[in-house]
């Protein structure tokens, strides 16, 4: 297993004790802290906008939308204003952690259960399910390729598996006691990954 090369650490920032949730839209880290979205300059590190809306877990963006965890529903937001402009259930019914887009679905994972489910933007049916040894707590996909976080036993890792059997193909170790509560990934060599309730972001260089 290969150590994670952590580049970059930002915040904690004002109001967000913890994170729930990040995602990228191609300019913007958005984190999810709890009672808003907070979107993060990553060039600066400066808190720059944040919409009013509830971000109790994964976060992502589809090129146009944002989509956030609340509770038991997953909410489609409009960035511009913050909307919510449609919702469906969660899959995990509240016990979901980590979210993203890809080929069309949101994926979201279901923490304690150890899984992840690739869903229907619409409606929220459940497509495919992907099982997990670990515990899940954060979702992206990079260059094709399906990433999932993990946490246990005091130990992070962010994983490359099989979209289709959930198989480990490579893995990166955080540094011990190094939490992960989401995961993006930027499209040009960084995942983006939430500190949990250090309240920090950190960026972790993919390996080659």
């Amino acid at each position: 297993m290969k150590a994670a090369v952590i580049e970059r650490e930002y915040g904690p920032f004002a109001d967000a004790e913890r994170i729930h949730g990040v995602t990228f839209d191609g300019t913007q880290v958005w984190i999810a802290a709890g009672s808003h979205l907070q979107a993060v300059d990553p060039s600066s590190g400066a808190a720059t906008r944040r919409l009013p809306v509830a971000s109790d877990a994964g976060t992502a963006f589809d090129g146009t939308h944002l989509f956030q965890i609340a509770g038991d529903r997953i909410h489609k937001i409009d960035p511009a204003d913050g909307r919510v402009l449609a919702t469906i259930p969660s899959p995990g019914k509240g016990c979901d952690s980590g979210l993203t887009w890809a080929e069309g679905s949101l994926w979201v994972g279901e923490y304690r259960e150890r899984r992840i489910h690739r869903i229907d933007p619409a409606t929220g049916e459940i497509l495919r399910t992907i099982e997990s040894d670990r515990f899940v707590t954060g979702v992206t996909w990079a260059d094709g390729e399906l990433w999932h976080a993990t946490w246990e036993d005091d130990q992070s890792e962010l994983r490359r598996v099989d979209a289709e059997t959930g198989a480990v193909r490579e893995a990166i170790a955080l540094p011990h006691g190094t939490v992960v509560t989401g995961l993006e990934f930027d499209g040009d060599g960084t995942f983006y990954c939430g500190g949990g309730s250090s309240g920090k972001l950190r960026a972790v260089r993919r390996p080659r």
